[in-house]
This record gives C-alpha cells, sequence and structure tokens, in this order.
C-alpha cells in the first residue's frame, strides 16, 4: 500500500483548518498504531467557530474516533505530546502505522489527505533545498546570509508556482479550496488568487468554507494590485493623527508590522537600508503597527532605529488598517506609487532595493 505522508513542513505554508457547517454527518477515525499499548490519543480540531481537543483512550494498540463534520478538515493527533497533522472528512477514515514514528503512519479514505500527500511529493526538493540553505543561515557572514535570502526567495516562489499549478489542474479537489485558504491567510494577493477561485468547481464555491473564502477575497480587492489605496489616519508616537493622503507624491512603503513579531524585526534592517539608500530621491515608508502596548511599540522603534513615520491605534489585530486591507500576517507591505496607486506588495530584502532600482534610477 502507498503510504500516505502527513502534513509536515513539507508545505509551503502552515495549514489552517477551515470552518464546518451546522449540519453534522458522521466522521469516524479508526486507528491501530503499533506501541500504543493502551495509551491516551489526543484528537485536535475545529468545531462550531472553536478548537476542541477530544481525549480517547486506546484498547491495547487501538482507538475510534467519532465527530459529526460535514467538510474535510485539518485535526491533530498527539500521543504522549508526539504527533502530526493529516485531513479528515466525513466517512471512514482508517490510520494504520508506528505509534512514535509518524512517517509510518498511513491514512485511507480520505480523498483530501490523498491530494495533500501528491503535492507534498512534488515540493519535497524544494522544500530539502530550502532546508540547506535555511542551515547555511548560522555564522554566515553579512555577504553569505544575503545570498542565502535571495536563493530561499526564489525557492518560495517556485513552491508558490507549484502550488498554484496544483490547484488550477485540480478544481474539483477540497485541498485546492484548502490551499487557495491558506495562500491568502499569508499574503497572497487578490490578483493572483481570484483568478484560481474562480476556477474551482461550483460545488467547492458553494461550501460554506467556499463562501467563507469568497468573503475573504473581497476583503484582499480593497489591497489589490493597481487599486488607488483609501485614505486613513492613525496616531504617531506622540499621539498626533497622522492621514496617509499626507505621503501623496512620494513612493510609500506601508509597512505592517509589531514589536513582538520576531520576523519583522528581522526584516527592519532591509527596511532601513533602503530608507537611506532612496529616502533622497522621492521614497519613504509609513509604519503601522499591530501592537498593543505603546511602550513595547516606542521601545521597538529606537532600538531598530527606524526614523520613518510611525502609526497606531493600539489594538493589536484588531488595527482597523490592517483589518480593512485584510492583512492576516505580518510582516506585509504594500508599495503606493506618488498618485496613491498600490503598484507591490510584500516585498523583502533585496526584492524592495531592487524595485526602488528600477522605480527611482
Amino acid at each position: 500500500m502507498k503510504r500516505k505522508h502527513l502534513l509536515s513542513s513539507m508545505l509551503l505554508i502552515p495549514l489552517s483548518s477551515l470552518s464546518l457547517t451546522a449540519l453534522a454527518q458522521n466522521t469516524v477515525l479508526s486507528g491501530q498504531l503499533k506501541g500504543l499499548s493502551g495509551a491516551n490519543v489526543e484528537i485536535s480540531y475545529r468545531q462550531d467557530g472553536a478548537f476542541k481537543t477530544d481525549t480517547i483512550a486506546s484498547v491495547n494498540d487501538n482507538f475510534t474516533w467519532k465527530a459529526n463534520l460535514t467538510e474535510p478538515q485539518l485535526i491533530g493527533l498527539s500521543i504522549n505530546n508526539y504527533g502530526n497533522f493529516f485531513y479528515v472528512e466525513p466517512g471512514h477514515i482508517k490510520l494504520t502505522g508506528t505509534k512514535d514514528s509518524s512517517d509510518s503512519y498511513v491514512i485511507t479514505g480520505s480523498p483530501t489527505q490523498d491530494d495533500a500527500h501528491l503535492l507534498g511529493i512534488s515540493l519535497e526538493k524544494l522544500t530539502a533545498r530550502q532546508s540547506l540553505l535555511w542551515a547555511g543561515f548560522k555564522g554566515g557572514s553579512k555577504e553569505d546570509t544575503a545570498a542565502l535570502r535571495v536563493q530561499l526567495d526564489g525557492i518560495v516562489k517556485q513552491k508558490e508556482d507549484v502550488v498554484n499549478e496544483f490547484v488550477a489542474s485540480h478544481p474539483k479537489s477540497f485541498y485546492s479550496l484548502c490551499l487557495i485558504e491558506q495562500r491568502t491567510s499569508f499574503a497572497a494577493g487578490y490578483n493572483e488568487m481570484k483568478p484560481l477561485y474562480d476556477g474551482l468547481d461550483k460545488s467547492l464555491q458553494q461550501t460554506e468554507s467556499g463562501k467563507k473564502l469568497a468573503q475573504r477575497l473581497e476583503l484582499l480587492k480593497k489591497s489589490r494590485l493597481g487599486k488607488q489605496l483609501p485614505d486613513f489616519m492613525q496616531r504617531d508616537t506622540s499621539g498626533h493623527p497622522v492621514h496617509f493622503s499626507s505621503f501623496k507624491g512620494k513612493y510609500v512603503l506601508v509597512d505592517f508590522w509589531a514589536s513582538w513579531c520576531g520576523p519583522c524585526r528581522a526584516e527592519n534592517p532591509n527596511v532601513l537600508k533602503a530608507y537611506n539608500a532612496f529616502k533622497d530621491k522621492g521614497f519613504t515608508v509609513v509604519g503601522v503597527s499591530l501592537d498593543d502596548k505603546a511602550a513595547n511599540w516606542k521601545k521597538a522603534i529606537r532600538d531598530d532605529k527606524m526614523p520613518w513615520a510611525q502609526l497606531s491605534d493600539l489594538k493589536g489585530w484588531r488595527n482597523e488598517v490592517s483589518a480593512d486591507f485584510g492583512i492576516e500576517s505580518i510582516p506585509s507591505n504594500l508599495l503606493i506609487d506618488p498618485s496613491g496607486k498600490i503598484i507591490a506588495k510584500n516585498l523583502r530584502g533585496a526584492m524592495l532595493t531592487d524595485k526602488l532600482k528600477e522605480l527611482l534610477h
């Protein structure tokens, strides 16, 4: 029997659970894992808008979990803090393998998991290369890490292309719907995702998850490439109101970040480098922070030596500007041209510098 690998870091982005409909169908997961020997099995899943964890007592090496699901979703299986994630769906799913070796797990009865497995195989070589490059970051010089970053960005783009091709070629797969949902949650834009959504089978679009994804895309439409960025106002570190329209006439990077966001802080030196290189050529940055504590926000600005305008309403993830533009992950950014039009999104590292060279040199 062909092994059905669990979902892991081989995939492009972390997987998120999709919502369930109110109606119920029976879902049964039957597990037989060598070495289980009566240990408890914990299953984490989403139901009625909330995360739940069920604890099942195994009998010898067997356990059975039942739930009321009407759509496939990602669940977490944990045994003594060891486990992994995979898709289940209405019907009877079987799991076999060895307790402490998720690579040995074989899952049958879940077409969505089968499709996730197929995509995982397609991404294996790229992911292996990505892991090697990440290892090279440790102890490398600034020049070496900069070169590695360029290569890593290239691999991410290749993986995105593989995912998009999978979605386009599997219009009836629920996993394709999941992939679009995932990518829109991790900074993919409306212009790229809307055609993929439109290519899905109508039956998928009419599911509860499909309808919610359509709503999400409508929100992303507000920050799509080519759209005029609506004016907004938030307060700076002194409490003074600042309108985005006051920066019209320049190229502006609207940078969404927070003091508690490690990847944001790691990216700040790259933004600072671009700012210093192009600030006298018609470019500036406007930071929009998703902090909720003024002291932490201001300290991070000082520590990272960011001289540009910094704005926030100190509402954390409920920041009104980020909500209006559909920002669900940080770091995220929008590059605005002098007329106020969005011309690029999520430019980081060398990509930001290269784009500004193209525009301003």
